[in-house]
């Protein structure tokens, strides 16, 4: 059984040593395996392992400058129980 999707969602202005603080505590989580997102409203853990896959785009238009960073790993599969299947016919 699926735990469905859980989201979080957080947006602040920050000058360059907030947005490093912000990476830092991202990196060292990822090191130790649960990274942790809170604010005032919620509350998010993840725990990275395994293989990850990393998408990095950076885009200047018009003076506006962007980075995306998307990292996304498989979590843990709940272990199914064996059923024994059984075919009859008439």
């Amino acid at each position: 059984m699926s735990q469905g999707k859980q989201s979080f969602r957080h947006e602040s202005l920050l000058n360059a040593d907030g947005m490093q603080d912000i990476l830092k505590a991202i990196n060292k989580g990822i090191a130790k395996g649960s990274v942790i997102f809170s604010d005032e409203d919620d509350e998010m853990i993840m725990e990275p392992e395994g293989l990850m896959n990393l998408k990095l785009t950076a885009t200047q238009e018009d003076g506006r400058n962007r980075i995306n960073i998307r990292i996304t790993w498989q979590g843990k599969e709940e272990k199914k129980t064996k059923k024994n299947l059984s075919v009859k016919s008439r």
